[in-house]
C-alpha cells in the first residue's frame, strides 16, 4: 500500500474514531454544567485546583480523580484552561470563552439549554434514527413519541418536571438572541404598534422588545399550560390558545423557533392564521428561525444542519429550512418574502408582507 494512501485511510479511521466518542464531549459538558464548574471557578476570579474546584461540589467525598479526566477532556475541546501553579506540578483550572457561556447567574447563560438537550428526555429518541430512514409513513410519529407515547409538546403539558427544563432551556436561548435579533432588526421594530410573540413562552422575548420599544404593545402568545406559568411583563399581555386555531390581532407577527416545529402543511396553517390576524396593507409577519445553507461554510452551517436533524427526531414534520424553502411556504400562505436579514447568531430574520 502507497504511503498516500495508507495516510489517508489512517486520518479516515481518527475522524471516525473521533465522531463515534463525540457524545462523550455532550455528556463531559453536561456534567460540568450540572456540577457547576465553570461557576465556582468564576467565583475564585482566578483558576483554581481540581481540590478547591471539589470543596465546592454538593457532595460529601468527591471523587477527584473522575473529576480530573473529565476536565482533561473539556481542556482538551477548550471548555477549560489549564495552567501549571508556578513552581508546583498542580494544574489550576480556569475559564475560556465557552465555559462563559454556562455560568448560571448570568444574565446570557446557556447552561439550561445544555441541560435541555442533553436530558435524558432528549438524547433517547435519538436512538431511533435509523428507523426513520426504514419507515416511510406519511403523517409518522417522531422518535420522542417513539419514547414516551406522546409527542413533545403534549407531552410537556403532562409532565411538569419536563416542562420547567424546556422553558428553561427555550428561554436561555432567547435571552442570548435577543440583542443580536434587536439590533438586527431595529429599523422593523420602530414602525410596530402591536406584536404577537406566537410561542413566546414567558414571554422573556417579548418584553425585551417593549422595553427596547416601549410604544410597542406586545403579546405573548401561547399554549395555555405555558401561560399558565407564565410572569407578568409590563407592557405584555399573555393570552392563551392555540395557533391552529387563531392567533391574536396584531400590527405583526413575531415567531423564534415556531415553525421548524411543523412540517410545510401546518406551517402554511399557522401562517394563514397570522395572515388573518394583521393588517392586510401594513401588517408583517418576523420569522426567527435558522437558516440551512446548503453551500456556504458559515460558522453556524454544521450546527444547523444537526438542528435539522433534531427537529425530525423532536416534532412530527419538523424541519430547518433554505431561504428557497421557506419563500415557497410563504407563498401557499399569501405571503411575499421581503428580505432575509443575517445576524451574528445561529437564528436568522425572514420578514414577509401580505400578497
Amino acid at each position: 500500500m502507497a504511503l498516500t494512501e495508507a495516510k489517508v485511510l489512517q486520518d479516515g479511521q481518527t475522524k471516525l474514531w473521533k465522531h463515534t466518542f463525540s457524545f462523550a464531549v455532550s455528556m463531559a459538558l453536561k456534567c460540568a454544567v450540572d456540577l457547576r464548574v465553570a461557576d465556582i471557578i468564576n467565583s475564585h476570579g482566578v483558576p483554581i485546583s481540581l481540590s478547591q474546584i471539589a470543596a465546592k461540589i454538593d457532595s460529601p467525598s468527591p471523587n477527584i480523580p473522575n473529576l480530573e479526566r473529565i476536565m482533561r477532556l473539556l481542556v482538551r475541546k477548550e471548555i477549560f484552561s489549564a495552567h501549571q501553579r508556578p513552581n508546583s506540578e498542580e494544574t489550576l483550572y480556569g475559564l475560556t470563552a465557552s465555559s462563559r457561556w454556562f455560568l448560571h447567574d448570568s444574565e446570557l447563560s446557556l447552561a439550561p439549554f445544555i441541560s435541555l438537550q442533553n436530558s435524558e428526555w432528549l438524547m433517547a429518541p435519538w436512538y431511533r434514527l435509523a428507523q426513520f430512514v426504514k419507515e416511510s409513513v406519511p403523517g409518522g410519529s417522531t422518535g420522542f413519541s417513539k419514547c414516551y407515547g406522546s409527542e413533545i409538546f403534549d407531552f410537556a403539558s403532562k409532565n411538569h418536571e419536563f416542562n420547567k427544563l424546556f422553558n428553561a432551556g427555550m428561554e436561555s436561548t432567547a435571552t442570548v438572541m435577543v440583542d443580536a435579533i434587536l439590533t438586527g432588526y431595529k429599523d422593523g421594530f420602530s414602525s410596530i404598534g402591536s406584536l404577537v410573540d406566537v410561542g413566546g413562552g414567558n414571554g422573556h422575548m417579548i418584553s425585551k422588545i417593549v422595553k427596547a420599544h416601549p410604544h410597542i404593545k406586545g403579546i405573548n402568545f401561547d399554549l395555555p399550560h405555558v401561560i399558565a406559568a407564565a410572569p407578568k411583563h409590563k407592557g405584555v399581555a399573555n393570552v392563551g390558545g392555540n395557533i391552529f386555531e387563531a392567533i391574536p390581532k396584531a400590527d405583526a407577527i413575531f415567531m423564534q423557533r415556531v415553525l421548524a416545529s411543523f412540517n410545510d402543511e401546518d406551517s402554511i396553517k399557522v401562517l394563514k392564521n397570522c395572515l388573518k390576524a394583521i393588517p392586510k396593507e401594513t401588517g408583517k409577519v418576523v420569522i426567527i428561525d435558522p437558516l440551512l445553507d446548503l453551500e456556504n461554510e458559515g460558522p453556524f452551517d454544521e450546527m444547523i444542519a444537526a438542528l435539522d436533524l433534531s427537529m425530525m427526531m423532536l416534532c412530527k414534520g419538523g424541519q430547518e429550512r433554505t431561504k428557497l424553502e421557506w419563500q415557497k411556504i410563504l407563498e401557499a400562505s399569501g405571503f411575499l418574502l421581503n428580505r432575509v436579514i443575517k445576524i451574528p447568531a445561529v437564528l436568522t430574520i425572514v420578514e414577509a408582507y401580505p400578497a
